[in-house]
């Protein structure tokens, strides 16, 4: 082996070992407003939440939510086996963000940009309940906002107007899919909001 090589490959392995981060080549977004829950384990406001507090940007699965994508109890994980922490449920298990009905900034912050399908946006239906992980039931499958992302590659920071339902108040969860063009995959973020009418 190439000398040169042997030591770049000892550094990786040393810088691994030393600071336990591993870097993943596919994580690259995450919604930064309103804050989600994973963004908001990165800034301390959600607690026990694993290692996706270094990484809030690699919540990644299969792609075309609700037909595929990750398996019902964990749709907030994406179906990542890295991050079990972010599929727990309970009415009071992580920090809630203000939103009102009607129209709400939705940005995405990307740490590296994918040719895009869509965005979309799906909420927890009424009655849904808090006590139970995320499954496909919790939410009305139709999304209340999607945007078509043209196979363009985005410039990061991503900025969407949405409008949360007129119907919706107190606690509700907001699925927010980010589907890429040229994988099998999407990014996923959840978003734990309390709704003010």
């Amino acid at each position: 082996m190439n000398m040169n090589k042997c030591f770049i490959t000892g550094l990786v392995v040393t810088f691994i070992l030393n600071t336990g981060v591993i870097q993943t080549a596919s994580a690259h977004g995450y919604v930064s407003t309103p804050e989600s829950r994973a963004f908001l384990c990165k800034k301390g406001q959600n607690i026990d939440c694993g290692t996706i507090k270094y990484e809030p940007q690699s919540v990644e699965g299969p792609k075309n939510f609700p037909a595929e994508g990750p398996a019902n109890g964990t749709i907030a994980s994406g179906g990542n086996s890295r991050f079990p922490e972010l599929d727990a449920q309970s009415p009071n298990r992580w920090a809630k963000v203000n939103l009102h009905t009607g129209n709400n900034s939705f940005i995405w912050t990307l740490t590296q940009a994918h040719k895009t399908t869509n965005w979309r946006y799906f909420i927890t239906r009424q009655g849904w309940d808090s006590s139970k992980k995320l499954e496909r039931n919790s939410f009305d499958l139709i999304p209340f906002c999607q945007i078509n992302g043209n196979d363009a590659v985005p410039v990061s920071p991503v900025q969407h107007t949405c409008s949360i339902p007129s119907d919706r108040s107190g606690y509700h969860v907001i699925l927010a899919t980010w589907d890429i063009a040229d994988t099998g995959n999407a990014f996923y973020q959840v978003i734990d909001a309390n709704i003010i009418q």
